[in-house]
């Protein structure tokens, strides 16, 4: 229990799902209850949560963060029930119900109405001080403000909630993580646990994350008769808190029926919730029922069933997705899980496929992560027949059969074909953004009327757009049309670094760009360099050696290049010397930054360090960001410096 608990609660990565921890949890309780004499002081019964994290100032709550029983079925609430209405010697209680939402529990501090610490719950009695994280979440109001006839701001408010990822904003971030070949996070709450432990609150402002508001720690200055009350007050003095599903309901069976109804309801949700929780409305009553250890005898979660589901995979096909990333997706025969039928289900990469050993046809739990996502959780591997076969990632791109690479010390397989139509608009976007060709007006928008109307299926066909096309279009007028050329045609005039990155070819970013075109000094010279020749480069490894010649290779890619040459665009070398701070270290960076790799590697390059791909004993630092892959195991192995984000811009003032 205690690995499970670390895992959770401070690394943010469980091995198991909530309902197998749950009924983990309840084992060693029945376990105690039956031999109190094994209860130890350090057992996850007797605390809650583990220990804050180093990389946080810690606070120390004024009321400890308590966790909340579990009922996990209608036969457990309504024992809670009983037991609630005989220690109170009343026939009906009044319950406050509300939806459990499935984040990560936070304390806001208001002194005098200003938002002054933001902290987790920690082990309960000490949490990690997350206020420049808490910051960035626009639903948390930095000063309260007092509605008319709201009853005054108190001296110290101490308000207790929890911070979620909307299923929208965790879609997005999941598929933006998949792209790039970075590990998906398993559900909402993970995601949110991990954004707002983030060393840079900037990464966390970027997350769209949500909090609600829903109880109270210490209040120095005012009094409340009932926890709705409170709630009421809330929202007077700005505070957001779930007044569309809150309810007060006069004894159990009104509770059974929330239950079943927020059940019923909770796919159309725009967060997720896991259960609903039932708390005695007067705070009188509340004091007089008080806690055990590591709970209130006043509350309870009343917990949903478990949202899965055995199926089996029909297959497994590879998905091309914006980005030429290759995923695998198995294909189910067809089962409903909470409520929503299921056919597809991705498998992330190979490193995931490999990992859990899923195969054609075998049996295989699914989940739906935060009510969203489909996931096979495992396979029922005893029983297999015989029948069922291993996936491979195919050698070549199964839409436009350009080779398949697999980036160097990353997970994901990639699409080098520059036209590929499945890749096409991202290859478009990328074409055109700011640091590669830079033409302004060809947005996202205009981007999908080019490839919906067949007018663009390459980059080159950029160039040869015409007014007449483009008036046809939707909301182009003459003025934005002629704009639009203007723009095409001056991006015609750049750098053989921009031309080289605009490519997208893989493992080729900006800096990587600069080398290319320092180094050869022409297109035809990076086009038709032998492997050798790139591996006489010194920033260039064998894999990005590799990939460049992959690229090169592949006549789709060469016909774009030669129509974008003979269109008039005129890529012109520029040599630079570069020396400053950093001259003679050379960086490895891993895992997710603040800012884009190659903009961090540009910063590094303009103080004369060097970024490389490989993790050598010749690298003299690794920058870690999130959730860095196996080049930091390699790093600690080699005993290589390793700093974060705070360290490189020490390194650079």
């Amino acid at each position: 229990m205690d690995e499970h608990n670390r895992r959770y609660y401070v690394l943010d990565d469980p091995s198991i799902s909530d309902a197998e921890y749950d009924r983990l949890f309840r084992r060693l309780v029945d376990l105690e209850t039956a031999h109190p004499e094994l209860i130890d002081s350090a057992s996850p019964t007797q605390r809650v949560g583990a220990a804050p994290a180093a990389t946080f100032e810690s606070v120390r709550h004024s009321l400890p963060m308590l966790s909340l029983g579990n009922a996990m079925n209608e036969e457990e609430f309504r024992e809670f029930d009983d037991r609630v209405r005989r220690l109170l010697r009343t026939d009906t209680v009044e319950y406050v119900a509300e939806p459990k939402l499935d984040g990560l529990a936070i304390e806001l501090v208001y002194e005098h109405g200003r938002l002054t610490v933001a902290s987790t719950r920690g082990d309960g009695t000490t949490g990690e001080n997350v206020i420049a994280n808490i910051k960035t979440i626009r639903s948390v109001p930095a000063r309260l403000r007092r509605e008319r006839d709201a009853p005054s701001i108190p001296e110290r408010l101490e308000i207790r909630g929890e911070v979620i990822f909307p299923k929208d904003a965790f879609r997005q971030l999941n598929t933006e993580r998949e792209a790039q070949g970075e590990p998906v996070f398993a559900n909402p709450r993970n995601a949110a646990a991990g954004s707002l432990r983030q060393l840079d609150p900037r990464i966390t402002a970027r997350r769209r994350l949500d909090m609600f508001c829903y109880a109270p720690g210490q209040i120095v200055g005012i009094e409340f008769a009932s926890h709705w009350e409170f709630l009421q007050a809330l929202h007077a003095w700005g505070l957001k808190t779930n007044r569309a599903r809150n309810r007060i309901c006069n004894g159990a069976e009104e509770v059974v029926t929330y239950h079943r109804v927020t059940a019923d309801e909770r796919a159309g949700l725009s967060y997720e919730v896991d259960g609903i929780v039932a708390k005695v409305n007067s705070l009188a009553l509340q004091r007089q029922l008080g806690e055990v250890s590591r709970s209130p005898r006043w509350a309870i979660a009343y917990k949903f069933s478990a949202q899965r589901a055995t199926t089996r995979v029909k297959n497994i096909v590879p998905s091309v997705g914006r980005t030429g990333t290759i995923t695998p997706v198995a294909e189910l025969e067809p089962v409903q899980v909470g409520g929503v039928t299921v056919s597809n289900a991705s498998l992330h990469n190979m490193d995931e496929v490999e990992r859990k050993d899923v195969r054609i046809w075998d049996k295989v739990i699914i989940e739906r992560a935060g009510d969203v996502i489909p996931y096979v959780v495992g396979v029922v591997t005893d029983r297999r027949t015989g029948r069922e076969r291993k996936f491979h990632m195919p050698a070549h791109c199964p839409v436009c059969h350009s080779p398949v690479v697999r980036e160097e010390g990353a997970a994901a397989y990639r699409c080098i074909g520059i036209s590929c139509p499945a890749k096409l608009r991202e290859s478009i976007r990328h074409f055109a953004s700011k640091h590669a060709l830079n033409i302004d007006g060809v947005g996202d928008k205009l981007v999908a009327q080019l490839t919906s109307t067949a007018l663009v299926n390459s980059v080159a066909d950029l160039y040869d757009l015409t007014k007449t096309q483009l008036l046809e279009l939707d909301r182009m007028g003459d003025k934005s049309a002629q704009n639009l050329l203007d723009n095409i045609e001056a991006s015609k005039r750049t750098t053989l670094a921009r031309f080289i990155y605009a490519l997208g070819i893989p493992q080729v970013g900006e800096h990587m760009a600069d080398v290319l075109a320092d180094h050869f000094g022409s297109v035809e010279a990076v086009e038709n360099a032998s492997e050798d020749e790139l591996l006489a480069v010194r920033e260039v490894g064998p894999e990005t050696a590799r990939e460049i010649g992959a690229f090169f290779s592949l006549d789709q890619n060469r016909v774009a290049i030669a129509r974008l040459l003979k269109a008039g665009v005129q890529p012109q070398a520029t040599h630079r010397t570069r020396s400053g701070t950093l001259t003679g270290k050379t960086f490895v960076l891993t895992g997710a930054l603040s800012k884009p790799r190659d903009e961090v590697a540009r910063m590094i390059t303009a103080h004369g360090g060097r970024v490389t791909s490989t993790v050598s004993k010749s690298t003299d630092y690794i920058v870690a960001g999130e959730d860095p892959g196996s080049k930091l195991a390699k790093a600690k192995r080699l005993g290589l410096q390793i700093i974060d984000e705070h360290g490189l811009a020490t390194l650079l003032q």
